[in-house]
């Protein structure tokens, strides 16, 4: 039997983004809960939501600059967009998910996400949670699971060689433990500090970027690696280095990096500029997120209940402490998830 449904809940919203997100987000008691679809076609599911987990993605496209941000995601808002919950109520259409089943999966950039208690998602980017797999760890999964995955198994196969620009993030410590699983060497860019984790994660080889310049350590290596992704955007000069690093048939992915006008107009220069004046020769792909993401989850989860992949939920937060979690996300020195509880079942 469905459980009822209130009319309002607790959200945390941000209505600008002086000062960064974070300064800025208010929990308010009253917020209406999100409504279904009306359009026939729409499969929708109206989620309880138990845990969110959050991304640089979350606060990067708020804070866009020339007011870029509000229009990609109107405010008031509540940020977050990965979050495993309880299903409450489906569009009539949906087949593949029932009331009361426990699911995992992302929206697109919208003005109600997961830092709220009840989110409306689309059916197709959820996926059922897998026997003996934690809330928590599923929520990490959606954003930085997808894009590891889709970054690295359609451009590898086993025994090809593959270098993670920042191996010890979110995006990172899902694409060390993905490679591994289809059969790549693994070479990632880290601290010091975090090189342990990295190497425990499956990491064959590390180059500590405090200590080397990564372009040349990848240099010396020759041309080897079939696969270069790029989770931070930095050295800017990665993707043209990957010539005398990548294989004459490697491929480069950029994922990470500053959002900003200049950092934009990088990309497209990179993206566009020949080799003969100054751009690299392999291939370059900027990274959106793509293809059947309900199919990519499910693979996602049913992985990390076969014990291939386990995701590293750093620190859970609670709902109380969004704007904490904000903080230590905007510190860039996580190495692993951050989790928020959004309703005690979530703990």
């Amino acid at each position: 039997m469905a459980s009822e449904i209130p009319p309002t809940m607790r959200a945390w919203q941000y209505s600008q983004t002086t000062g960064g997100l974070e300064q800025n987000l208010v929990l308010k008691d009253h917020v209406p809960v999100p409504t279904l679809s009306p359009r026939v076609g729409d499969k929708e599911l109206l989620i309880e939501v138990l845990s969110a987990s959050i991304n640089p993605s979350d606060y990067k496209i708020a804070e866009l600059p020339l007011n870029l941000g509000r229009a990609v995601v109107r405010t008031p808002a509540t940020p977050a967009w990965d979050f495993c919950g309880r299903v409450v109520k489906t569009t009539n259409i949906v087949d593949n998910f029932r009331v009361g089943e426990i699911v995992f999966g992302r929206q697109a950039p919208t003005q109600q996400g997961a830092c709220g208690q009840y989110i409306v998602a689309s059916a197709n980017a959820c996926a059922s949670l897998p026997s003996g797999v934690d809330v928590d760890e599923a929520a990490s999964l959606p954003c930085a699971g997808l894009t590891a995955y889709q970054t690295i198994a359609p451009n590898v196969k086993p025994g090809d060689k593959v270098f993670l620009n920042g191996g010890s993030g979110g995006v990172g410590s899902f694409g060390i433990q993905i490679a591994k699983a289809l059969g790549c060497h693994v070479t990632v860019s880290c601290s010091a500090a975090k090189a342990e984790q990295c190497k425990a994660l499956g990491a064959d080889d590390i180059i500590d970027y405090t200590a080397v310049d990564v372009c040349q350590a990848l240099k010396e290596r020759g041309q080897v690696f079939k696969l270069s992704v790029d989770n931070v955007g930095l050295p800017a000069e990665l993707y043209k280095a990957g010539d005398d690093y990548l294989l004459p048939d490697g491929k480069f992915v950029q994922v990470g990096g500053p959002v900003s006008l200049a950092a934009l107009s990088s990309t497209m220069s990179r993206l566009f500029r020949p080799s003969f004046l100054g751009g690299g020769k392999r291939k370059f792909q900027l990274y959106t997120l793509m293809g059947d993401q309900h199919q990519d989850l499910a693979i996602l989860g049913q992985m990390v209940a076969e014990g291939k992949i386990k995701p590293v939920v750093e620190h859970g937060y609670d709902f109380e402490d969004v704007p904490t979690a904000f903080r230590d996300l905007r510190k860039g020195k996580t190495h692993g998830k951050l989790v928020i509880h959004v309703s005690e079942k979530g703990a």
